[in-house]
């Protein structure tokens, strides 16, 4: 997302009151943060979305009018480009696909110790999708029961080392650390994936990880 102002505002859609204020909390913390608007249910995080637009939406999938899937599919309807992070203790493969399909670009487990929220954002912000890695295994699971066999050619899309890239995103490794595990340079490492994504024809992390997985780049 290009021009950000000096504090990025994020909407959160959580029903649970004590994690969507240890939400606003550890959002608040962090000096280019704010919330904007959290709300419990659905509905009142649709039309907050139909009232302002934010530049991250946070959704828990539990919610008691409703599945979170619907306020991803509603807020991409209103704001097309708008990046979207799953949070939420629903970590089986069903849900974890449906939600990337609708359009989630991240998706975490609440109890994963792995994933800083600040840090999260601002990697969604930036292009990536933070995942935590039980739910990558699920994605490549689930393509890998259900994709569709790949041709030789399309095996080739991606170069050995960009299939190294992907293997250790795959992971929940960050950009400064795939850097660090390869001896490169950040840089190149957003080089790497910005050429996987258009090899691929997607736009997120998860995406790359969905399409890989489906046509069995990430068996090799």
């Amino acid at each position: 997302m290009d021009a950000l102002p000096a504090k990025i505002n994020v909407f959160i859609v959580e029903d649970d009151v004590v994690t969507r204020d240890s939400l606003r909390a550890r959002i608040e913390a962090h000096p280019r943060l704010r919330v904007g608007a959290a709300h419990g249910t659905a509905a009142e995080g649709i039309a907050a979305l139909h009232a302002a637009r934010p530049h991250v939406l946070l959704v828990d999938l539990g919610l008691p009018d409703g599945n979170g899937i619907d306020v991803i599919r509603a807020a991409l309807r209103r704001h097309p480009d708008l990046p979207i992070m799953v949070i939420t203790v629903f970590g089986n493969e069903k849900r974890v696909v449906a939600a990337i399909q609708a359009g989630a670009s991240g998706y975490l487990l609440k109890d994963d110790p792995t994933h800083e929220i600040g840090a999260a954002i601002e990697l969604l912000l930036q292009g990536g999708s933070p995942i935590s890695p039980a739910i990558a295994r699920h994605l490549i699971r689930h393509f890998q029961e259900h994709g569709d066999p790949p041709s030789a050619a399309t095996r080739e899309t991606l170069t050995a080392r960009e299939l190294e890239v992907l293997a250790l995103a795959t992971k929940g490794f960050s950009y400064p650390e795939i850097a660090q595990l390869l001896g490169l340079s950040t840089n190149t490492i957003a080089s790497y994936t910005k050429h996987i994504y258009e090899k691929l024809a997607v736009g997120s992390r998860s995406e790359a990880i969905y399409e890989a997985s489906r046509l069995g780049l990430l068996e090799r």
